[in-house]
């Protein structure tokens, strides 16, 4: 019987790599080859929280109220962080370190068939939909630092930038070995989104309130838009519920962080993702409250088009919008990378949906 047991604990260990206990690194320290850093753990976190959904949040303000929304990001983020702790102690009592894994000690085969279609299913529709918003929004961010009009580039086919980016950029990243490798590239995405932040912060007194009625024309006399408001209760605040849902979703990037830590412990996992999920929470917060406070009740759902109406080809704006870019797709090779952990046939599977999606958008008129 023991042997039988033993047997199921070695075949359900994962690719990752052993687990260890909670206050125990993975090996004696002169066999442990050094894994990622605290901070680049800490990155890639941030990297897999933030995303372009950042540029929303000042419109879930604006329907939710200033206190709402920041009661409904205080759940949320704590919500993200008690699940991030029960995942991890789950992995530390049962020495499992893949969903997977956990899915078949749960519900045996079956259990692992679908958790793993599910993280497929999962990461192919966030990865289409990054390069999706690369495919559209690029060639504008590009060409609005030209002088000229339409000159038939081909920077301003989002298709040719696309391919280019894939192949150069994300691809690269994507064969990357560990996943600690892409702390680098997290860190400049943090860096990115730190400077959308000041710059909202920034330009909250670039634009007056009341707000113009446009560029040129004298201001509007509706000085009561300039009240901000503590809550908001609107059929338009259901809008608001997936967008702060989705704003701490990281989850399927935990494991392998966590499996490519230095002195991977429990605790130590719990205080990356901690930093990550606190530094992101105050980022969120900073953004959300100054871009509200700059539009009011007309923010815009994408808070970058407000800045295209009353500063429109500010030089600051649109670099803001060429780093959110960057940011997005320095997300992609880390949303990538749980799926490489999981069946052969998932990669072939995502690089076909991938070649789809691609024939599809060339087909597009």
């Amino acid at each position: 019987m023991w042997e039988n047991d033993a047997n199921y604990s070695v075949q359900t260990r994962s690719e990752y790599g052993p687990i260890g206990e909670e206050s125990r690194p993975l090996l004696a320290q002169g066999a442990q080859a050094r894994g990622a850093s605290f901070w680049s753990s800490a990155f890639n976190l941030m990297n897999a929280i933030m995303g372009s959904g950042i540029l929303g949040l000042s419109y879930a303000m604006a329907n939710t109220g200033i206190i709402g929304f920041s009661v409904l990001l205080l759940v949320v983020s704590s919500l993200a962080a008690y699940s991030v702790h029960l995942l991890l102690l789950l992995c530390d009592k049962t020495s499992i370190n893949s969903y997977e894994a956990l899915g078949e000690r749960a519900f045996n085969r079956p259990g692992k068939i679908l958790v793993a279609c599910t993280i497929l299913i999962q990461n192919i529709g966030a990865m289409s939909t990054y390069l999706y918003i690369l495919k559209s929004e690029m060639p504008a961010a590009i060409t609005g630092f030209m002088s000229t009009e339409n000159t038939g580039k081909w920077f301003e086919d989002g298709v040719t930038l696309l391919i280019l980016v894939t192949l150069i950029v994300v691809l690269p990243l994507a064969l990357l070995p560990k996943i600690g490798f892409l702390g680098y590239t997290s860190s400049l995405a943090f860096i990115f989104m730190l400077f959308f932040t000041v710059v909202v912060v920034v330009k909250k007194w670039s634009i007056p309130c009341p707000l113009p009625i446009n560029s040129t024309v004298s201001l509007s006399l509706n000085t009561s838009e300039c009240t901000p408001q503590m809550f908001v209760i609107s059929s338009k605040s259901a809008y608001a519920v997936p967008t702060m849902a989705f704003s701490f979703l990281c989850h399927t990037a935990v494991l392998p962080i966590y499996c490519e830590l230095h002195r991977p412990t429990k605790q130590r996992m719990q205080r990356v993702a901690n930093v990550s999920i606190f530094l992101s929470f105050v980022v969120y917060l900073i953004s959300a409250l100054f871009g509200y406070l700059t539009f009011y009740t007309h923010v815009e759902s994408e808070l970058l088009l407000g800045y295209d109406t009353y500063l429109p080809r500010d030089v600051v704006v649109m670099s803001v919008r060429l780093a959110i870019l960057l940011a997005v797709l320095f997300t992609v090779p880390l949303i990538h990378f749980p799926a490489v952990f999981l069946m052969a046939v998932g990669l072939v599977v995502g690089v076909l949906s991938l070649c789809v999606i691609i024939v599809s958008w060339v087909q597009d008129p």
